[in-house]
């Protein structure tokens, strides 16, 4: 049985362990991403991350949780340790020129106390140091790194994901966990520098149209003509540069009264509101200066270190993960490893599937999947992995759904949709796109009941306030799902790594993610972690992943359904 320790956003030691003894006393919620060690006021004081924002943030946490946040049971405390989750470190100097940013080339890694050899279950711990285009060390913090461990020898292919923690001072500390016998290399990415870190958080704050949308107007004419008009709409939101939309009498909104969201269109010249049939992608608008692309040139690029290999040994200590999977478990940093291309969890004890096992675990059971072409892999998958299982042909666009395919001598029904608008999809029937907290409110649910859902990469561009609203009208619907058929079956899907541009970060991603486990940490669900099996899998990184992750994610999946 082996420990980790876990530096929380706090400053304070955390200690978790993989196995069930520590059962009744669940960690805080897995943070999964970079930790800050300490911050220093203008006095060189000691101050933690969490008094800084509380300083900072007190008013706005106040007035911005009072109404919305407040309706749906949220406190002041937990909206105010939501932007604690969220605090990213910032250069503390102006910028003036470029080459004062972080450079791939010349930061460096280096491996700490290095030995000869070490056993399984013992950790390992990497300093990196950001250096910029000069080769002057860095004194601030912010970059974005992605840190793994690999083993790329034939028929090994193991990895698992680093823990990295911002000292903010220009250093950071990974701290590795060594699962597996046999040799292994670390390898570290500067996913985005503080300066470019900068440039995203600038575009979500002013820039939220550069990713836009049509709507499909069609009618009759005043000589009975058919008419067809095609216009530009986005997320209703008086900001962020969504207010280029038009003002007054500009545009027809959309109210969906149930959920509370709003969409907005240009008002066509011809025809009425209530003329708009259909939905597609408009396009992207790229506004990013020639400055501001020179700070996104660095993106993922692999930051120099020793390539030591790193020798594991076997250990007399065994790790058993005798965790039944149940709602409500930690995910901890790892939650779990690869090993012969299969994801060896951490979490909970988890199986794997064959085509028959599969149809036994999916046998009277009604599957709504909901969220973005990354769950849908999922529905794809299942298609192919349970011949019995046949699609209905819906005559729908199949990127928005809805889909549905049955195997009725087993009593299963899959069923797979979009998540409602925004969507980035091609162009799809109106009244297809359905809100995911109003598909739950129309479900009886019950012990035949799985619900799955995901929310993440069509909302990067958008204000965080946009997404949270969206997720906690969400929570509710689960919440009330939970309080009428508690035996409902309710699991997550969290946010894939992949996107690397102004339009869809990792670094956008990311912080939607803390967004998603912030809101359902206290909720039971299962959380199906894929942000650390996308991230250190020794595939190219793909927003949509290969199938050798897909099938571990589905694996955990059904393990959810049909514990063992």
């Amino acid at each position: 049985m082996f420990t980790g320790l876990l530096l929380g956003i706090t400053g304070f030691l955390v200690v978790w362990t993989y196995v069930e003894s520590q059962e009744g006393k669940q960690p805080p919620i897995s943070i999964l991403f970079q930790h800050f060690a300490k911050l220093f006021n203008s006095r060189n004081n000691f101050t933690s991350p969490a008094d800084v924002l509380l300083e900072i943030t007190s008013e706005d946490s106040e007035s911005n949780s009072s109404s919305f946040y407040s309706e749906f049971g949220i406190s002041s405390e937990s909206y105010s340790s939501l932007q604690q989750e969220l605090f990213w470190a910032e250069p503390d100097r102006s910028i003036t020129d470029v080459s004062m940013s972080t450079s791939s080339a010349h930061s460096t890694f280096i491996i700490q106390n290095l030995k000869d050899s070490y056993q399984i279950g013992e950790e390992l711990f990497v300093t990196i140091h950001a250096r910029d285009f000069n080769n002057e060390s860095k004194r601030y913090g912010g970059d974005f790194f992605q840190a793994k461990l690999f083993s790329s020898r034939s028929p090994q292919k193991a990895s698992v994901f680093g823990e990295v923690v911002d000292l903010l001072n220009g250093s950071y500390s990974v701290r590795f966990l060594l699962p597996w016998v046999g040799q292994a290399q670390v390898a570290v990415r500067l996913i985005h520098s503080s300066e470019a870190v900068q440039v995203l958080k600038h575009h979500r704050e002013t820039d939220s149209d550069r990713v836009y949308f049509n709507g499909y107007f069609e009618g009759l004419g005043p000589n009975g003509n058919k008419l067809k008009e095609t216009v530009t709409c986005n997320v209703k939101w008086d900001q962020n540069g969504l207010e280029r939309m038009g003002t007054g009498d500009c545009c027809c909104d959309y109210k969906d009264f149930r959920s509370g969201e709003e969409w907005r269109c240009q008002r066509p010249k011809s025809l009425p509101c209530s003329a708009r049939v259909y939905h597609s992608m408009g396009g992207y608008i790229k506004r990013v200066t020639a400055k501001e692309a020179m700070f996104m040139s660095e993106t993922n690029k692999e930051i120099n270190g020793q390539r030591t290999p790193i020798k594991i040994l076997p250990s007399n200590e065994t790790v058993d993960i005798t965790q039944k999977c149940r709602p409500g478990l930690h995910s901890p940093v790892p939650a779990g490893f690869y090993l012969n291309d299969v994801w060896e969890s951490f979490v909970c004890r988890t199986r794997n599937f064959t085509t028959e096992t599969t149809r036994q675990c999916l046998k009277d059971k009604h599957i709504h999947m909901m969220g973005d072409s990354t769950l849908r892999q999922w529905f794809d998958f299942l298609l192919k992995a349970v011949p019995t299982l046949k699609r209905m042909d819906l005559h729908v666009q199949y990127e928005a759904g809805p889909l549905l395919a049955v195997d009725v001598e087993n009593n299963i029904d899959l069923h797979w949709r979009a998540h409602g608008l925004p969507l980035r999809c091609l162009k799809t029937e109106v009244t297809n796109l359905h809100y995911v907290s109003n598909e739950i409110d129309d479900l009886t649910g019950g012990p035949h009941t799985v619900i799955v859902f995901n929310l993440g990469p069509h909302f990067t561009t958008y204000p965080l306030d946009i997404y949270t609203h969206r997720v906690l009208r969400i929570r509710k619907a689960v919440l009330d799902m939970l309080q009428r058929a508690p035996e409902t079956t309710v699991i997550i899907k969290t946010v894939n790594t992949g996107y690397k541009d102004v339009f869809g970060s990792d670094w956008y991603s990311l912080q939607l993610d803390r967004i998603l486990r912030w809101a359902f940490q206290h909720v039971g669900v299962y959380i199906l972690d894929v942000w650390q099996m996308t991230a250190c899998h020794y595939n190219k990184e793909d927003i949509h992943p290969g199938p050798v992750i897909i099938k571990n994610e589905i694996d955990i999946f059904l393990s959810f359904i049909c514990p063992e």
